[in-house]
């Protein structure tokens, strides 16, 4: 009652001749409830016959791209289909071609079995993949429409061709590659004509331009407790003799003696940095790639580790190898930078930055096996265990798991 009264003396109050206009419009404004137009419904959509069973057809052969037929209900569809009534079709075939839509652009594989995941969803939208069945139900041309949201990348591609060069019963082998088949399937489509990929099993990170690898160097990655994420992120700047603020993950469990800057907080918190110089964690040289989790690509003063064979001990970041050969080539587009010029800024020992006149985008990837041009692969060993998790979801018959959030990765270290 009181409320009723209060918003009718406002409506007088704002009726009110002597109410400055302005004033009274902005309070009419907020005093109104603001208008939601719904989206509209997707449009119908009804399914022709032909249509129906190029999609039977595309299902029952979906394997050559590593995904279980069983998995899209290729029976339901084909009973449909037998009825000859389109009434009867239709529901099916919708449900099955957005299912497709949404795991051959994006993966099958989601939510917690994508195991320390950071990347964004490379999948089509909601909106587009209606848009895609209105489009093939109307003019046809289902498998070249499905076909069209597969991964363009070369190694996709290498690895089909290696599945179907593997025997039927050789199943270790086809879940392998099917696995990394299904990692690609969540990349971005467009990696970007010049661009960084580290492949964390493979313990290396490579510059590609233009599909071609014009940089390959060792890395040191995350040790099994504190393992490195997946992550996407771009390459600003390179730093030479960098601090290194140590992360509170490393700060929690560790002594500091002489060589650290140790702050103390009103609050009792302890932050710690390490000055420039030949014993910083960091080396003589960091690449910055701001993301939340602090991975980056950094020199190490513990250069005898490359020449192990398995280089998994850093607290996640990515020591590389002959970084300042690396940080050369990303910065050779920016005006009076190669590597002589680095070197003599690293000779100063004065903390410089200097950031990339283009920016490169640098994705941190976890592929346990990579296909070879003559149709073989090349395995490397499932250092923290992830193939597990996405060969059982995709061994799993049924509808895909709804998304959820992935697990958290550890914090950032060097």
């Amino acid at each position: 009652m009181i409320k009723s009264l209060r918003n009718a003396a406002l409506i007088v109050l704002l009726a009110s001749p002597t109410m400055p206009g302005a004033i009274q419009a902005a309070a009419l404004d907020q005093e109104q409830p603001p208008v939601v137009t719904p989206a509209p419904p997707p449009a119908p959509v009804s399914w022709r016959l032909n249509d129906a069973r190029e999609l039977l057809e595309y299902v029952r052969n979906v394997g050559v791209d590593g995904l279980s037929p069983a998995a899209y209900g290729p029976d339901r569809l084909a009973a449909a289909i037998e009825t000859g009534d389109r009434a009867q079709v239709t529901p099916v075939a919708s449900e099955i071609f957005l299912q497709l839509a949404t795991d051959l652009s994006g993966g099958r594989v989601r939510g917690r079995s994508r195991v320390d995941w950071f990347m964004p969803d490379a999948g089509l939208t909601e909106e587009a993949r209606r848009q895609l069945l209105t489009q093939v139900t109307t003019r046809g041309g289902v498998a070249e429409a499905l076909n069209g949201l597969l991964p363009t990348h070369p190694q996709y591609a290498g690895l089909k061709r290696a599945l179907a060069n593997t025997a039927p019963d050789d199943t270790a082998r086809r879940d392998l590659i099917r696995t990394n088949m299904e990692r690609w399937r969540w990349m971005p489509r467009n990696l970007g004509a010049r661009h960084v990929l580290v492949n964390v099993p493979a313990f290396t990170a490579a510059l590609i331009d233009e599909g071609r690898v014009t940089a390959r160097h060792r890395a040191v990655v995350g040790a099994v407790r504190t393992p490195t994420p997946q992550l996407s992120a771009t390459i600003t700047a390179v730093t030479m003799n960098p601090w290194w603020n140590v992360p509170q993950s490393i700060v929690r469990t560790t002594s500091f003696g002489a060589g650290y800057q140790v702050t103390r907080g009103a609050n009792g918190s302890i932050s710690v940095r390490q000055p420039p110089g030949p014993r910083n964690a960091l080396g003589r040289l960091k690449i910055e790639m701001p993301n939340p989790h602090a991975i980056y690509l950094h020199d190490t003063p513990s250069q005898a580790l490359f020449g192990r064979a398995v280089r998994a001990f850093s607290h996640g970041c990515i020591r590389t190898q002959n970084v300042r050969d690396f940080a050369a080539h990303l910065l050779e587009s920016t005006d009076g930078w190669n590597r002589d010029r680095i070197d003599d800024v690293i000779a100063t020992g004065r903390n410089q930055t200097q950031r990339l006149a283009q920016p490169v985008p640098v994705y941190i990837a976890y592929f346990t096996a990579a296909a070879t041009t003559d149709g073989d692969i090349v395995r490397y060993n499932d250092l923290y265990g992830r193939d597990t998790p996405v060969r059982v979801a995709l061994n799993r018959a049924g509808p895909a798991r709804t998304p959820a959030a992935t697990a958290t990765a550890s914090s950032g270290g060097n």
